[in-house]
């Protein structure tokens, strides 16, 4: 299990410890990161919750700038989340070797960076506006993700990927923002108790682990744990390694 640990380079995040707006403020989180457990650290620009700010190319680059060329120094795993191609090219080019694509490589411009980058691509299945309208939300959702995998691997390697280069992510932390935790927590356990399927492709598995331990989310880390994960990204990376070592001491 590899973790990633969360910075939030936009004032908006949900997570505000998470929050780092200045070059300084990022080292430091990122260097506690580290100590604490994570081997590499995934930064975000642009708030994807319905209390964040829809922000143009520049403001998203004016939240990152500096800050990509001094987490680079650390010498880690340094993934940038973003939908945006060209805030995606312009972090490679600052020292960021990971992609963590939130669009979900639909964008054909993110497919040709990624083909052309070659570096660890993180793919998450992307569930849609409104899952409550789909069918695989009530019933098996691995119906519906593998299938869902299956195509999108088929087209991202004609397209130049190379699928050694791909992580999987079943995609639970998306979701409408009007959608009750109980059925996101129900839909949430019957991926995780099933995730062992996801291996049929050969490829590492990607979750976002939550920050929250209350109603049943700490019952849905165990799950993860004890299903087994290749990287995990985290807010707090203790709060899993504690909850790793207490399970397995049982």
């Amino acid at each position: 299990m590899k973790l990633h640990g969360v910075i939030n380079a936009s004032h908006d995040s949900l997570a505000d410890f998470s929050i780092a707006l200045t070059i300084e403020e990022t080292m430091s989180r990122a260097k506690e990161l580290i100590q604490k457990g994570c081997v590499g650290i995934d930064i975000g620009a642009a708030g994807s919750t319905q209390f964040a700010d829809r922000v143009d190319t520049d403001e998203e680059w004016s939240r990152l700038e500096g800050k990509i060329e001094a987490l680079s120094s650390l010498e880690i795993e340094l993934s940038i989340d973003t939908w945006n191609p060209e805030i995606m090219n312009r972090a490679l080019d600052a020292g960021a070797n990971f992609m963590n694509a939130s669009d979900g490589l639909q964008n054909p411009l993110m497919v040709d960076l990624a083909a052309e980058r070659q570096v660890p691509v993180v793919l998450p299945f992307l569930n849609g506006n409104d899952p409550k309208s789909l069918e695989f939300v009530s019933g098996d959702p691995l119906e519906t993700i593998l299938p869902w995998f299956d195509e999108t691997l088929t087209k991202l390697e004609k397209s130049g990927i190379k699928q050694q280069q791909l992580i999987l992510d079943p995609g639970t932390g998306f979701g409408p923002a009007d959608w009750a935790w109980e059925e996101r927590q129900q839909f949430q356990e019957k991926i995780y108790r099933n995730l062992e399927r996801l291996r049929v492709f050969g490829l590492p598995v990607y979750i976002a682990l939550p920050w929250k331990m209350e109603e049943g989310r700490r019952e849905l880390l165990d799950i993860l744990l004890e299903v087994g994960f290749d990287y995990g990204r985290t807010h707090i990376p203790e709060q899993i390694l504690d909850a790793q070592k207490e399970l397995f001491e049982q």
